[in-house]
């Protein structure tokens, strides 16, 4: 993996053949955005036989930017690097063979003999759980809000840290939990589910630890819990704001000491877990009331994660809503029509993602000739969404990109030289990224920093 550059200094080439047979897909850099190098992993990984790289800027390579991510309304590692002096990372979609991806970057400067930064190392990791564009991958999005959550999930998941999901019913808590433990050292063991919400206190121990031979009436035998299934692997407790007031004292046991007891037994066990923990419930709120143990909320809380409702990630609507579409029917049977995109995208959506597979679901069975229309929608949805769903002229909207302004207002801002690009995201209700793409499909100029 020789470096095209030739002001790659001798350090340079060492390092360039020290990463070629690294396992991680990985590039060289120099300071100005150019590729010196790519290792034989980011050749196999994202085709770049067929695309030649060297030479090229890496922000055109990875998004076909034509400015640095930091210009174009994303997070530049390079940029932080370099003010920072220090290692970064960040989730950002990059363009690869097989479509958009999200790829986990890591990026190190490599400081010369002088002090100044040589080049950069960047690190890509692509994530085989998520997918920025219908697939069928659990988790779908590339919005900001769906981004953040999913980059959370890459910073803990390696660690033995407990992990709190935190988010509304219908966000996908036990999909974010599965992800963690995918994507953690645990993979290959047991991912063990606890539904905390409905169990009697006593039915909730028995289930969760294992009871012994004897200890009521009707354990004719020993039985193993839910604890020890999960022995290796993964422990997801699933709404655990449920948990009964006196067992939460059992549970910070096991988080504190990995120990516990199986009921009727003195004996303590030890358990190798990973606990992943859920809730819609205001935990914080009813540790102050005196419902939830504050140091079971304190431990547990260690790494929250907020798992943003579908009404804060509007921009991952379309490529759901054709996720679910081709759920079960061939690629490009079914498609949806622009007003009753713009319906969806009108809509609250209380029940989040779940509401919307159950919407997407009955409209599939009430269409014909596989095409979703307003019509098709439930009543008590075109009814919420009835105010403001047709312009003045009478006519249905088309749907909106991203739940933004027209093009038209779009462009009639962006022409105000008075507004900065974070100002004039922020006026519109855009991500600065999500700006940046409209305009430039539009060909309108980006607003400066």
């Amino acid at each position: 993996m020789p470096p095209s550059s030739p002001i790659a200094a001798p350090a340079i080439d060492s390092l360039v053949n020290y990463l070629e047979h690294d396992a991680v897909p990985t590039i060289v850099m120099d300071p100005d955005y150019t590729i010196l190098a790519g290792n034989a992993a980011y050749r196999r990984q994202f085709g770049v036989k067929a695309r030649p790289f060297l030479g090229q800027k890496c922000y055109r390579v990875s998004h076909g930017y034509d400015a640095p991510c930091d210009q174009s309304g994303e997070h530049c590692p390079m940029k932080h690097a370099r003010d920072t002096r220090a290692p970064d990372r960040v989730l950002h979609v990059h363009h690869t063979p097989r479509g958009p991806e999200h790829v986990d970057v890591e990026l190190r400067p490599i400081p010369a003999a002088d002090g100044t930064i040589a080049a950069y190392v960047e690190r890509l990791t692509t994530l085989r759980h998520a997918s920025p564009q219908a697939s069928r991958a659990r988790l779908i999005g590339h919005s900001v809000a769906f981004n953040k959550a999913l980059s959370a999930v890459q910073r803990v998941a390696p660690s033995r840290l407990p992990v709190l999901l935190q988010g509304e019913s219908g966000t996908g808590k036990e999909l974010f939990a599965r992800a963690v433990h995918e994507t953690s050292a645990r993979a290959q063991g047991p991912f063990v589910i606890v539904d905390c919400s409905g169990l009697t206190e006593t039915l909730f121990e028995s289930e969760l630890f294992g009871y012994e031979k004897g200890a009521f009436t009707g354990a004719h035998a020993r039985k193993a819990g839910l604890v020890e299934t999960a022995e290796g692997g993964t422990l997801f407790l699933d709404e655990i704001g449920d948990v009964p007031l006196a067992l939460q004292v059992k549970l910070l046991r096991l988080l504190e000491s990995g120990t516990f007891r199986r009921v009727g037994s003195v004996q303590m066990q030890r358990a190798d877990v990973r606990l992943v923990a859920a809730t819609h419930l205001p935990l914080e709120a009813m540790m102050q009331a005196g419902r939830f143990r504050k140091d079971l909320y304190f431990r547990l809380s260690a790494f929250p994660i907020h798992l943003p409702p579908l009404r804060e990630r509007v921009e991952d609507l379309p490529v759901l809503v054709q996720t679910l579409l081709q759920q079960e029917s061939a690629p490009n049977a079914w498609r949806i029509d622009a007003a009753a995109m713009a319906r969806l995208a009108r809509y609250a959506w209380p029940g989040n993602v779940r509401e919307l597979r159950n919407v997407i679901e009955r409209a599939k069975l009430l269409a014909d000739g596989g095409e979703v229309r307003e019509g098709h929608l439930p009543d008590a949805l075109l009814a919420a969404t009835q105010a403001g769903a047709a312009s003045a002229t009478g006519a249905v909207p088309a749907a909106p990109r991203a739940s933004g302004p027209s093009d038209a207002e779009l462009q009639r801002l962006a022409a105000d030289r008075g507004l900065s690009r974070k100002a004039l995201a922020q006026q519109l209700g855009l991500s600065e990224r999500t700006l940046y793409r409209r305009l430039k499909a539009l060909g309108g100029a980006l607003p400066a920093d």
